[in-house]
């Protein structure tokens, strides 16, 4: 019987509709391996610049000021604290297009009468959500990229020791500013990546393709750096405690606010160079996760 003949039997579009579920429920770890492979060579290539950045957080200081600091510290320094990050954004990643990518899947197919946007938008914050348990490696980070702390904290591992006495809850302050951040992040960079691609013009050779997905990811990254840009300020100033009081993101925004001045733009200050480094690091996350995914699909 010929393809064109073929009867259309009870319950085939159905089963085809399973076996594509399935495959892409096989898929799966494709996306968490890309992303915590993009990560990688993210966070290895823009470091340095998230010290200046973090310093200008931390002090309000200029941006020549900061750099300043770095260089009189020296080479020895300038990669401290790069373990906590390489773990926390690697996991982090790979679980922002990991589950956003199963989130998606399952929710669509759960849920097919609700608009697909809206369920990405979900899939989108439930990821960013999850995310939020590594907040450890953020907090961890947080210390040993302060020059308070160099004395205090030797290394990961030491500065994973030492918080123990201070109790559970103290590896998670700046919970709550992470989890304003993450959701809606997400949900923007998931929400209009694959538009943005869509309005550029048609790439005709892989290389178009991954300079396309470079310009992308740093437009997005660009514009999340920028909007978020306080909750970071307010969730690296929660970090940079050790013990006493933990304070709200309200309070701590006010006291940053009261402390420099009641400028919004010294709040700001550090914005240009960490959208800088957003913009390098989302387009190389974006379009390096695109190579891997496409890598990891061909041998598999």
């Amino acid at each position: 019987m010929s393809k064109q003949a073929r009867p259309n039997l009870p319950g085939m579009e159905k089963m085809g509709q399973k076996k594509s579920f399935d495959q892409n429920i096989d898929q799966d770890w494709q996306h968490f391996t890309a992303g915590a492979g993009a990560s990688a060579i993210n966070i290895l290539a823009t470091y340095p610049i998230f010290k200046v950045t973090f310093r200008q957080q931390i002090d309000g200081s200029r941006l020549r000021v900061a750099m300043a600091q770095i260089r009189n510290e020296g080479f020895r320094y300038l990669y401290r604290g790069v373990l906590p990050p390489l773990l926390q954004k690697g996991l982090s990643v790979s679980i922002m297009f990991g589950l956003y990518h199963r989130f998606k899947r399952d929710l669509n197919h759960t849920f097919p009468k609700v608009p697909t946007p809206i369920n990405n938008s979900a899939a989108a914050i439930f990821a960013g959500s999850v995310e939020a348990i590594l907040t450890p490696f953020e907090r961890v980070q947080t210390l040993l990229s302060h020059r308070k702390h160099h004395d205090r904290f030797l290394n990961t591992f030491h500065t994973f020791r030492e918080l123990r006495v201070y109790g559970f809850q103290e590896y998670y302050r700046g919970l709550t500013a992470i989890l304003l951040r993450n959701g809606p992040s997400n949900a923007i960079f998931f929400g209009f990546r694959g538009s943005l691609k869509d309005i550029l013009p048609d790439a005709q050779t892989s290389l178009d393709n991954t300079i396309q997905d470079f310009i992308c990811g740093a437009l997005l990254g660009a514009t999340n750096s920028t909007i978020f840009y306080p909750l970071s300020v307010v969730k690296t100033n929660m970090q940079k405690h050790v013990g006493g009081e933990f304070w709200s993101v309200k309070r701590t925004f006010q006291s940053i606010f009261e402390n420099r001045s009641r400028s919004l733009r010294k709040v700001y200050r550090g914005a240009v160079i960490n959208c800088s480094r957003a913009i390098v690091s989302w387009g190389i996350i974006n379009a390096s996760f695109e190579m891997i995914l496409s890598g990891l699909r061909l041998i598999s």
